[in-house]
């Protein structure tokens, strides 16, 4: 069966961060053997504001896996341990493991993400709907306040249009240019996209700038890309987009 594992609120300024902790999660699914994960963590930014406290960027992390039935509880024990073990010191960190096949009203779920990134929200909220829809929430020392964040991030995961893909891609090419076709075969991009939503073809030429990373749009994992202004000598029109780029995302 399909899981979705959310965490929040793990880390400080000085501490490995959220992303970290939840990569040796998905370590031990697999070192376990309950199971496998190879879809990718994303990162969803969630509301700054001076009413909602967080120790670093208020950003969660969630994952896909898939698993058998008799490892569920074992999952969550994990993950409930290795949280309260790990987490650094200061933070309020949350827990949050649902099975969306047994979720009856997903639109509830996703809406919730999206309020998280809008509006300052609370623990009731988030504990109240969790009951409702069977899912997971726990926290795991300080306030607890990162359960809003967890929740939120398994709604915004669902929605399949929100978060980058932590980490960044490792892909060979002459002179930093590669085709499409070429960047997808090395990688677990589904598809290449500009910005302004234009798909581009298999044989178009993209240019790599330092970080190549991914968001999630419509499921898929995306790299996105911007034209050069009067594009290159060799006739390369695409750039992939820097960082500052990614962050709306």
């Amino acid at each position: 069966m399909q899981v979705l594992v959310c965490i929040d609120d793990t880390d400080n300024l000085s501490s490995p961060g959220t992303g970290k902790l939840a990569s040796r999660i998905v370590e031990a699914i697999v070192e376990q053997g309950w199971g496998e994960s190879h879809w990718g963590i994303t990162r969803h930014q969630l509301l700054v504001h001076p009413d909602v406290p967080y120790t670093s960027h208020n950003s969660c992390m969630c994952f896909n896996a898939e698993i058998e039935d008799k490892y569920l509880r074992s999952l969550i024990d994990f993950a409930s341990e290795f949280l309260q073990r790990e987490s650094a010191e200061g933070s309020d960190p949350g827990l949050c493991v649902a099975i969306p096949d047994r979720i009856n009203k997903l639109d509830s779920l996703i809406d919730f993400g999206y309020r998280a990134k809008e509006t300052v929200l609370n623990k009731e909220e988030a504990y109240d709907l969790a009951r409702k829809l069977g899912i997971h929430l726990s926290e795991h020392g300080g306030t607890g306040q990162g359960v809003i964040g967890a929740l939120a991030g398994v709604g915004l995961r669902l929605s399949g249009n929100d978060g980058r893909f932590r980490g960044k891609h490792q892909i060979g090419a002459v002179n930093q240019a590669i085709s499409v076709r070429d960047a997808c075969a090395q990688t677990n991009i589904d598809l290449v996209r500009s910005l302004d939503g234009i798909v581009l073809m298999d044989d178009e030429v993209i240019h790599l700038g330092e970080k190549v990373k991914t968001v999630l749009m419509d499921g898929k994992s995306i790299l996105l890309v911007y034209p050069f202004s009067e594009g290159t000598p060799d006739g390369v029109k695409w750039q992939t987009c820097t960082k500052q780029q990614l962050k709306r995302f």
